[in-house]
Formats: C-alpha cells, sequence, structure tokens
C-alpha cells in the first residue's frame, strides 16, 4: 500500500491505497509515511473537498474494504444510510439481524479503514448523542454539520 497525504484546515488527510483503489482514509495530524500521490489521490482529495465544502453528497471512488465478515456486514449497512441522516448502533445491529450487537456495531465502526467514505459518522447513540469515534467527537460533528447544512 501507497500513501498520499493532503493539507486541510483540520490536519491531514491520510489515503491508503493500492492501484486504483482506496484501501484507507483517515484524519491525522502530520504525514507518518512516504507521500506518493497520484493521479487518482489527486481526484479523491478533489472529492473529499467537495465534501467538505457541500457540494458533493456520494462518492464515486473505488475501494476495498478490508476487515472481518461481521465488519464488512456492519460497514455495509453504513453505505446505505443517506447523506444529512443519522442511525443509531441498535439500528444497524438490527439492520444485519442481530440486535444484541450494539457493541460490536461500535467496534466495527472503530475499526472502519475507509472513514467519511463509509460514513460511521452518521452513527451516533440511542439517546440522540454523539459517541466514539475514531477522528475524534469534535470531528464527527463537524462532518454532520456539513451535512446538515447541505
Amino acid at each position: 500500500m501507497k500513501f498520499a497525504f493532503y493539507k486541510y484546515d483540520f490536519g491531514y488527510i491520510k489515503i491508503g491505497y493500492e492501484n486504483r483503489n482506496v484501501l484507507l482514509l483517515q484524519k491525522c495530524e502530520t504525514p507518518d509515511e512516504e507521500n506518493s500521490p497520484n493521479c487518482f489521490t489527486d481526484e479523491v482529495n478533489l472529492q473529499l473537498k467537495e465534501y467538505f465544502n457541500g457540494q458533493r453528497k456520494k462518492f464515486d471512488i473505488q475501494f476495498k474494504m478490508h476487515g472481518t465478515e461481521f465488519q464488512k456486514k456492519v460497514w455495509k449497512q453504513l453505505l446505505k444510510i443517506p447523506y444529512g441522516q443519522t442511525r443509531t448502533y441498535k439500528q444497524i445491529a438490527e439492520s444485519i439481524g442481530n440486535a444484541k450487537a450494539c457493541r460490536a456495531v461500535g467496534m466495527a465502526n472503530h475499526a472502519n479503514p475507509i472513514a467519511i467514505i463509509i460514513p460511521c459518522h452518521r452513527v451516533i447513540g440511542s439517546n440522540g448523542n454523539l459517541t466514539g469515534y475514531a477522528g475524534g467527537l469534535e470531528f464527527k460533528k463537524y462532518l454532520l454539520q456539513i451535512e446538515n447544512e447541505n
């Protein structure tokens, strides 16, 4: 896997890729690998900028999910959450046929390697509170505000 880093107001976005597939997308403070951008990662970055500016609601990027079967099942459900909407951990657990798997859904969200594109930020607590996010709760709040304003 190669990596490309793009600077934003909140830090960097790290794109891990192989061929023309995103394998990793995460917020980070500074580049921590060799920076190898190319035309593909430039396109990913362009779509991310459009998303952050409220101009893009759906990504048109190839990606590959690497995880357990359970994680992939959860991540596929996350992809079904419409832009600007949220679901609870319980709703996701129920949608995969295991209503008692709320904590496991949370762990799958935490392990999501392709944040933003696989929108784990759209999952909230049953009481409506923002809970857990690998990029930090402030970043989760920021992403949800972008989607609720557009």
